[in-house]
């Protein structure tokens, strides 16, 4: 990294991002809004698909092998975020794995509060079985709130018997709706993305009349029974409101017998992935995370 990479980033974030706490509508606009300004590879194929009855998009790079998946679910605090706005990372991503990549469009709140996207998950994820991928093709990515739902999918395919896939990314995972992390405080100067009163109103909004964690901890797992989940890459920047997230899951996966790995980037902000085009640490993460998901395929 240099340090103009960095505070180029920090002041393009500085200016402000997308408010989760506002009105849907707004909400949404203004995350398209920042992830159309990641530019997109010129080498990149894309293409419309349903799985399971949920939106998605086919994402390839080129020399990806066809015989392995990496299904990637988006962030946006449960609320915004969409597969197409999400192509440049899913593109990198995939292309890191060497896999084709599958971006769902899971159903956001608050018109459609939990279990929603968890249940279009598991239906996406259940279609690619249904299709002949063998799960130890698939894994599993995602980012943010995303990040948050590569677990509580994963614990969602456990309980309902299919086979895991072969592995789980998880980027700078958000998994307690209460923001009960110490970085909550620790790191809110230091995290420009994010703060937590907006990530209290997205968790409302995805909690819905869901009262307690919901479903065996489905809603907010860093109290459920991890025990059984798939190997597990967490990946997250010491700058984090979220940090904390990160550390929890992992020592509470760990526990649970879990093959685990944390990765904690110094300095780095909230899914610094998305910014590799300009940032080397994003490429590097994202070059770490395909290799540990590459390696979990297949075998």
């Amino acid at each position: 990294m240099s340090a103009e990479e960095l505070a180029t980033l920090t002041g393009m974030m500085s200016q402000g991002g997308p408010n989760l706490g506002a009105p849907p509508a707004q909400a949404r606009a203004e995350f398209e809004g920042l992830l159309a300004s990641v530019p997109v590879a010129p080498d990149l194929k894309f293409e419309a698909a349903q799985a399971g009855g949920v939106p998605a998009l086919w994402v390839d790079a080129p020399g990806v092998r066809q015989d392995r998946v990496l299904l990637y679910i988006h962030g946006g605090g449960y609320v915004s975020g969409s597969a197409k706005g999400y192509r440049p990372l899913v593109g990198e991503l995939g292309r890191a794995t060497k896999a084709r990549a599958l971006a769902i469009d899971y159903r956001l709140a608050p018109e459609d509060p939990f279990p929603a996207a968890v249940d279009d998950i598991v239906a996406s994820y259940k279609s690619l079985l249904d299709r002949g991928a063998p799960a130890k093709s698939v894994v599993l990515a995602g980012d943010s709130a995303g990040g948050g739902l590569v677990v509580t999918g994963m614990m969602a395919v456990r309980d309902s018997g299919l086979p895991l896939p072969a592995a789980g990314l998880s980027i700078s995972p958000w998994l307690d709706l209460e923001c009960s992390g110490a970085s909550m405080n620790t790191k809110a100067k230091s995290d420009l993305a994010l703060n937590r009163d907006s990530l209290l109103h997205a968790g409302r909004s995805y909690r819905g009349s869901i009262a307690g964690e919901g479903r065996g901890g489905q809603l907010s797992p860093l109290g459920a029974a991890l025990s059984g989940l798939a190997p597990l890459l967490i990946q997250v920047g010491s700058a984090e409101i979220l940090l904390d997230d990160a550390t929890r899951l992992a020592a509470r996966a760990g526990a649970a017998d879990v093959s685990v790995r944390l990765e904690i980037w110094p300095n780095m902000p909230h899914v610094w992935h998305l910014f590799g085009f300009m940032l080397s640490e994003g490429r590097d993460a994202i070059r770490n995370a395909g290799a540990f998901l590459e390696t979990h395929m297949n075998t």
